[in-house]
């Protein structure tokens, strides 16, 4: 496995509103926006890599009703994920959980699943095509019946997201919403979807290591 990226360095991205990274993230906080619009009371978010949790914590910072909302995401990096931790702080967000650990540690999500929201943001195309699959085939382990899940991959060099896509209808998933972006000045071809879980509750697997980040 070669030199991981400089995460915070990356993360500068989204100080750019015309940056992929930053159309990525109006889009997700899009679809969460209309998740939690349809589905009123108690839910359950879960966030692999979540990063500073700004997807998550800008929407629920504008709700009234973001109590009702209870959070947990999980980030490697110290740093980010103490930023994560002051964002929460900062919106004066009570039930947001930063955990600082490897999210493809199924032994972490005994707490946090079944949830209602999965985010599965900046994952897929820095793990091995064999991870990538059997995350997805494990994903109904980590949701409620009806769960949404959102998912990015960029589309260049390689765009698997059609096999993606496949992989999720396999396991029970049906699309919401497939979108995609190019910014080929910037050499970033970012894609986005969203699927709904509609398949029968899975026992969480413990003691598995879904994936392994390879950049």
């Amino acid at each position: 496995m070669g030199e991981l990226r400089d995460y915070q360095e990356w993360h500068h991205a989204y100080d750019d509103p015309d940056s992929g990274l930053s159309w990525r993230l109006r889009t997700v906080q899009r679809y969460i926006r209309e998740m939690l619009d349809e589905r009123p009371g108690p839910l359950r978010v879960l966030s692999l890599c979540s990063g500073d949790g700004r997807d998550l914590i800008e929407v629920l910072s504008e709700r009234a009703d973001a109590d009702r909302v209870e959070v947990t995401l999980v980030e490697l990096h110290p740093e980010i994920a103490e930023a994560a931790r002051a964002n929460a702080a900062t919106a004066g967000l009570h039930r947001v959980q930063v955990l600082t650990a490897d999210a493809g540690n199924t032994d972490l999500y005994a707490a946090a699943v079944p949830a209602d929201l999965v985010l599965l943001m900046g994952i897929f195309g820095n793990i091995s095509n064999t991870d990538l699959a059997g995350t997805i085939a494990a994903a109904p382990q980590l949701c409620r019946p009806g769960a949404t899940v959102l998912w990015s991959r960029g589309r260049f060099p390689d765009d698997l997201n059609n096999l993606v896509r496949d992989w999720f209808t396999a396991a029970e998933f049906v699309e919401l919403d497939y979108a995609t972006k190019d910014f080929e000045s910037q050499g970033d071809w970012p894609a986005l979807g969203a699927v709904r879980f509609a398949g029968e509750p899975a026992d969480l697997v413990p003691g598995r290591q879904l994936f392994t980040f390879l950049r």
